[in-house]
């Protein structure tokens, strides 16, 4: 019996994918649809938002997905120079939008844009692309000009200010010098010099004191420094909420925390709580699992892409994925700083969506084509 050329091309296409990379995401951001409507109250507009975000994020993955990656070296200067320009307009008077004393978003009246989320994936791209080009390895001179081209993005993102961002984009770099084959001993020096760059920014107070409080309140936890108590009412609530789950939860829709709105900034940077709570912590585990297998498949690719421009491009993906992940939950349950970063494919926010969706498209673009 004659084979279907048309059907032969359709399996051959689908069996290309990587089936876990391309479903974990979809799954994933679905059960964060169910999060966003109940932390709302039940609200047919954040749930209907985040529905549509994830909806045109799984397209922009679909569409990077069939696109060989390699095409988007050209696409490297660009996008660095256009995320540079968004990152400073957004601070000019009467452009950007100021949210609880932060200038972050351009307010395009449908959606809010974040340009600190687009310049994480701009820098992956920027610094894949340079250490691609470098096929004999990056020497100083060229680790300078990386930090260079990293710092600058990070610096802006700082004086917004976004520490969260700033944060996973220090993750990130030190990821892609890794995976550019920078040495080790090399990596471990970069590190000291970070480190003492972070204990100056605190003593000689470029970081404000409300701002180093807010940083360091989740050290104290059982204070009863009125400032401290202050700054730790969010997690406490998050943490009140987590607890109420239980082992089981209380059930999509249900749990006083969440339906009551006790968590402030639920919807967002704590929607972690409202998994706790309704899923408890058999459903907060699988959340997380699931998230994190997301991250091994990426980091899977990265290990068997054919070059140098797939292997860092992956590197970064899953560090910005896996960072921003082990934050955010961290975060709600009190063991890291409260940095302010979207927990991936489940926090409400356009920016954030399509960004994650879009380094999954990548990745799945260098998997399709390890075997070319």
């Amino acid at each position: 019996m004659a084979r279907n050329p048309t059907l032969d091309r359709l399996q051959s296409a689908v069996l290309s994918f990587d089936l876990w990379l391309l479903l974990a995401p979809i799954v994933t951001s679905l059960i964060g649809v169910v999060m966003v409507y109940t932390a709302a109250q039940e609200s047919f507009h954040y749930g209907s938002r985040q529905l549509a975000f994830a909806l045109v994020g799984m397209v922009i993955m679909v569409v990077l997905a069939n696109i060989d990656y390699h095409r988007l070296e050209r696409m490297a200067t660009p996008a660095y120079v256009a995320v540079l320009f968004a990152l400073v307009g957004v601070m000019m008077p009467g452009i950007g939008t100021t949210q609880f004393g932060a200038t972050r978003w351009f307010n395009l009246g449908f959606i809010q844009l974040q340009p600190s989320e687009f310049a994480v994936l701009a820098v992956i791209l920027a610094v894949a692309t340079y250490a691609a080009r470098r096929p004999d390895g990056l020497t100083w001179r060229d680790i300078s000009r990386v930090l260079l081209m990293s710092g600058v993005p990070m610096s802006l993102i700082f004086i917004q200010p976004d520490f969260g961002t700033a944060a996973v984009m220090v993750v990130v770099i030190y990821s892609l010098l890794v995976a550019a084959g920078i040495p080790m001993r090399v990596i471990s020096s970069l590190a000291v010099l970070t480190t003492l760059a972070v204990v100056a920014a605190f003593n000689f107070h470029i970081v404000k004191p409300y701002q180093a409080l807010r940083l360091t309140a989740f050290l104290h936890p059982n204070s009863t420094v009125p400032d401290i108590v202050t700054a730790n009412y969010n997690v406490l609530q998050a943490k009140n909420a987590i607890g109420a789950g239980g082992l089981f939860g209380a059930g999509i829709g249900h749990g006083a925390q969440t339906s009551l709105g006790y968590v402030p900034f639920q919807l967002t940077d704590f929607v972690f709580s409202a998994v706790g709570e309704q899923l408890g912590f058999i459903g907060s585990v699988a959340m997380l699992i699931l998230i994190f297998s997301i991250c091994w498949r990426v980091l899977l690719v990265a290990m068997g892409a054919r070059d140098t421009l797939g292997r860092v491009l992956c590197m970064g993906i899953f560090a910005f994925i896996a960072f921003s992940a082990f934050e955010n939950a961290a975060m709600t349950m009190g063991l890291m700083p409260v940095a302010g970063i979207p927990l991936p494919f489940v926090s409400y926010g356009g920016s954030a969506m399509l960004c994650f969706y879009a380094t999954c498209g990548v990745a799945l673009s260098v998997s399709r084509r390890r075997g070319r």
